[in-house]
């Protein structure tokens, strides 16, 4: 049987920054549909990896370099959680990976409001990678947000990681809040259709560009998280 520890190394092979897992049974508060045994009724643990982006990613005015490394880092976890997946089998365990972004399913078009089949960012929480901040973006002590996540569903029980139990943000900054362009932020969650109107842009050309990431940007815990 494979142990946690053994995964960690895998995972360690692979390029990955961070990994950590987290039970099954502890999805709880996911929506009906959204829960991991929902997408793969064997699953008994979640393993969570990430791989962070440059730590200057966000200084250029220009939003082709952020864009790149934001797209690169997505199709690299999509390859590794493949690549993870077939040596997980190789041990006997049965897995299923998880898109590190598109495509999902669910969508209302009234609101420009979608669901990934799993969240991401409650995932890495309960795999104990980080904790969610106010712009709901997760956020590593290491790390800071500039980290992209990746997810295998697995049918084996495995020793799970501890669930950071403090708070990241500064007391009384909202910065975040306070700078988003379409105040879309409430402290709680992001308004999809507010955020969705100026986070991307498509050029004359086709091409599809990220185009706000001023959340990311003015928080303190960018780059780590901050010293107090």
């Amino acid at each position: 049987m494979i142990l946690s520890k053994n995964v960690k190394k895998l995972a360690k092979s692979f390029g990955l920054d961070l990994c950590g897992i987290a039970p099954a049974d502890k999805f709880t508060g996911a929506p009906d549909g959204f829960k991991p045994t929902d997408i793969y009724p064997k699953c008994k643990s979640v393993i969570v990896f990430a791989k962070k982006l440059p730590s200057d990613i966000l200084e250029s005015p220009n939003r082709v370099p952020y864009t790149h490394a934001t797209q690169t880092i997505l199709q690299d976890l999509d390859r590794i959680g493949l690549a993870f997946s077939d040596k997980l089998a190789d041990e006997g365990v049965n897995s299923i990976p998880i898109p590190a972004d598109d495509p999902y399913e669910y969508w209302e078009p009234e609101r420009s409001y979608g669901r990934a089949i799993l969240s991401l960012r409650h995932a890495g929480y309960l795999a104990g990678l980080g904790v969610i901040g106010i712009n709901n973006l997760l956020v590593n002590e290491k790390y800071g947000n500039l980290i992209c996540l990746g997810s295998i569903l697995v049918d084996v029980t495995l020793e799970p990681d501890t669930i950071i139990n403090r708070k990241y943000c500064i007391p009384n900054c909202f910065l975040c809040l306070k700078s988003c362009p379409q105040k879309a932020l409430d402290g709680k969650t992001v308004d999809q259709q507010l955020c969705r109107k100026v986070c991307k842009i498509k050029t004359e050309k086709g091409y599809n560009l990220f185009n706000c990431n001023i959340c990311r940007k003015v928080c303190p815990n960018r780059t780590g998280v901050a010293k107090r």
